[in-house]
Formats: structure tokens, C-alpha cells, sequence
């Protein structure tokens, strides 16, 4: 009877905690000046533990979210749309200790909020501080035209047979930014994607270079890129969910009804970003990882993937998919000439024939730290916002 009670006030405390943590993403929507005064009015046990699962730390045993609280703070548009205001908010927690509240997992804060739009050119997103992992490093490039399909800077490796309209790159990409809310969905088909730490660090593997521990997997670069768009002005969600863990088999299915799920919630959506990672081997099968030196510091390079209908499954517009990509690649090797390798062109769909923005995202490879595989996120997020807003004018 003892332990019964015990249980049935654990609950009644946990749903406290939640209903604390839904005021809060009610007043972040709001016009309260002080954020520090709405937490220390509503107490800081539900929102402190919905805002540090939301940008990234791990739950302490036992403090685990439910998974409908997870859905719905994950989704909650007010939320992410303050995501600027909820790194100040957990500065200030930061700044003042408790000895019985863990220290968050993040090892570092995005970058700080910009003051109005970002002045031409824009400043330096901030270097990461990278150890080196000890993988071997190269910059793959294009030697010549062979082999591709060449749109003005990018590199197009079509698959085979497939032909591509020469007019195409002339032509604006279908989908936009509205004024509705939110626009862009990050999440991870394969989340537990993980990268190489600096040797001694403790990360407890699932897999062949796979982890369910967000700080060195693409769900962080998501983060990253999330609130990038965010300084933007850009309202976008990020599914921090592993469509891969426990199992890999049916990933894309899983993920497929996600994205379904998110589009009838939100029809605002016009931008989808599957966010993954490469893994790459030389001819002895040595790993190595893909790097591109940036004024900001050493970037992962990125790939983006297209998808079309040429394994017979519908996909009629394709081609909006792949004009969107050429544009941002247009864009990111205007300023930075090594961050993109060749855009891959291939006959599945990788669910991309849910919105004509919908792109596959490969940052970097398993052999990459995961501070290069931050700051390329970063620095692709900031392209592809430029890219957006020009098409909006």
C-alpha cells in the first residue's frame, strides 16, 4: 500500500511538472518581458526539464519525459520559435548552481542570437574547439566534368540513364517561405548516425559508430542547424526521434509516417531535411573522414541527396526536389569552394516525395568529430537561409 501511494504521488508530481512546462511554452508565445521571472513563478522543475530535452540534454534516470509530453513540447511551434530565448533562459539557470540539479549534457550553447537581420557578409559563425581524433583527413573535389552532370558550380552524379532538362537551373524551385508557421522539419531517418570523438571520450556505442547519446550523433547537428534557422527568422521543428534504434530494418517507413503525421498537423511545412551522415573507406578499407578548411575552422563537407522515381515509385516532382538542392549548393560553394561534394542524383525517393523542399543531408562522415559535423550544420543552415529568403522576395 506504501509503494502505491508513493507511485500515485510520483505521478501526480510528474503531471505537475508537465502542466508547469506547458504554461511555460504558452508564455514563451507570449509578450512577457522576463523569462526569468515567468520560470521562477511557474517553478523550474517542468520547464527546466522540458527546455534542456528540447536543445539537446539527456534526461537523468528516472526524469524521463513521457512520450506524449516529448510529442508534444517536440512540436510545439512556440516553442522552437523562442528557441533564442530559451538558450538566454538556460544561461541565466547556468550562471546560478544547484548542487542537487545535474549540470545539462550540452557541452556548448548555440551561437548568440544576432541583433535584426545579418549584415552582408555575414559574420563568422564561432570555430568549434576540435581535438583532433586521430582519422585521416581529405577534401574530396571534382576533377573535371566526366561522369557529371555540371549546373553553373555544381556537380550533378545522375543515375544512370537518367537525363537531366539543361533549362532546369534557370528555373525557380517550387516551394517557398509563407508567413505561416512553422516552415522546415529536421529530423533523422538513421538518428544514432554517430561521428568520431577525440580518443577517451566516453560514448556508449549501439552500433558501428552508432549511439542513442544525442551529443555525437546528427540528432546534435540538427540542433545546431535548428537554431541557426531560427536566428533567421525562420520557424522550423526538429524530431529528435531514433527511427533506427532498436531497429534499423523499416527506418524509412517509420520515419515516412512521421513526416505524414507532421504535414496534417502542420500544413505550413514546405521544407523537410532528413539529416544523416556518410561513411566513407578508402581502397584497403581504411575509414577516413571528409574535412573543408572554412574562415570559421575545419567543416565537415556535406552532400546532399536527391531523390526521383526511378526505382517505379511515385514521385512526380522530383525535379523541384533537385532544383532546390542545386540552388543552395549554388550557393554554399559561392562562399565556401570545398564545403559541398558532388550532389548525388538516385532512383529511390528517401521520402522526399512529400513536399518539393524535401532534401537528404549527409554532414560529413562516421570518421568526422563531431565539432566539424556542428559547425558544417551551422554553416549549411546559414546558406540555405539566404537561399530562402532571396526565393521569398
Amino acid at each position: 500500500m506504501k509503494k502505491g501511494r508513493l507511485a500515485a504521488l510520483r505521478r501526480r508530481l510528474e503531471a505537475a511538472a508537465l502542466a508547469a512546462g506547458t504554461l511555460w511554452v504558452v508564455w514563451a508565445a507570449g509578450p512577457s518581458p522576463s523569462a526569468a521571472g515567468a520560470v521562477g513563478a511557474l517553478g523550474r522543475a517542468g520547464a527546466a526539464a522540458a527546455l534542456r530535452w528540447e536543445l539537446g540534454a539527456l534526461p537523468e534516470e528516472g526524469g524521463a519525459l513521457s512520450p506524449a509530453a516529448v510529442v508534444t513540447l517536440g512540436e510545439a511551434p512556440a516553442l522552437l520559435e523562442r528557441r533564442a530565448a530559451v538558450l538566454e533562459l538556460w544561461s541565466l539557470e547556468e550562471a546560478e548552481p544547484d548542487e542537487h540539479t545535474p549540470a545539462p549534457v550540452r557541452e556548448e550553447d548555440a551561437p548568440p542570437p544576432e541583433e535584426g537581420p545579418p549584415e552582408e557578409p555575414a559574420a563568422p559563425l564561432p570555430a568549434p574547439d576540435t581535438e583532433d581524433n586521430g582519422v585521416p583527413a581529405r577534401t574530396l573535389v571534382p576533377t573535371g566534368p566526366e561522369g557529371y552532370t555540371v549546373w553553373g558550380r555544381v556537380y550533378i552524379s545522375p543515375s544512370q540513364g537518367r537525363t537531366l532538362p539543361p533549362q532546369a537551373p534557370s528555373e525557380p524551385f517550387a516551394a517557398e517561405l509563407t508567413a505561416d508557421a512553422p516552415q522546415v522539419l529536421i529530423l533523422h531517418t538513421h538518428g544514432s548516425e554517430a561521428y568520431t570523438p577525440a580518443p577517451g571520450t566516453e560514448v556508449v556505442w549501439s552500433g558501428d559508430c552508432r549511439t542513442t547519446d544525442p551529443r555525437y550523433s546528427v540528432v546534435r547537428v540538427g540542433d545546431e542547424m535548428a537554431s541557426v534557422f531560427a536566428e533567421a527568422g525562420i520557424s522550423v521543428l526538429h524530431d529528435r526521434t531514433l527511427y533506427d534504434y532498436p531497429n534499423y530494418t523499416g527506418s524509412y517507413d517509420r520515419s515516412l509516417a512521421a513526416i505524414e503525421s507532421y504535414l496534417a498537423q502542420y500544413p505550413s511545412i514546405r521544407f523537410i531535411l532528413d539529416v544523416h551522415r556518410d561513411a566513407i573507406e578508402d581502397a584497403q578499407g581504411r575509414e577516413y573522414k571528409v574535412i573543408s578548411e572554412t574562415p570559421e575552422g575545419t567543416a565537415a563537407q556535406l552532400t546532399l541527396v536527391v531523390g526521383s522515381d526511378g526505382s517505379g515509385a511515385p514521385h512526380p516532382d522530383w525535379l523541384e526536389n533537385l532544383k532546390l538542392a542545386a540552388a543552395i549548393q549554388e550557393q554554399v560553394l559561392t562562399d565556401y569552394p570545398t564545403l559541398m561534394r558532388p550532389l548525388l542524383l538516385r532512383n529511390s525517393r528517401y521520402n522526399q516525395h512529400t513536399a518539393p523542399g524535401a532534401l537528404l543531408v549527409e554532414v560529413g562522415a562516421a570518421g568526422n568529430a563531431p565539432e566539424e559535423a556542428w559547425l558544417a550544420g551551422r554553416l549549411f543552415a546559414r546558406e540555405m537561409a539566404r537561399v530562402l529568403e532571396d526565393r521569398s522576395k
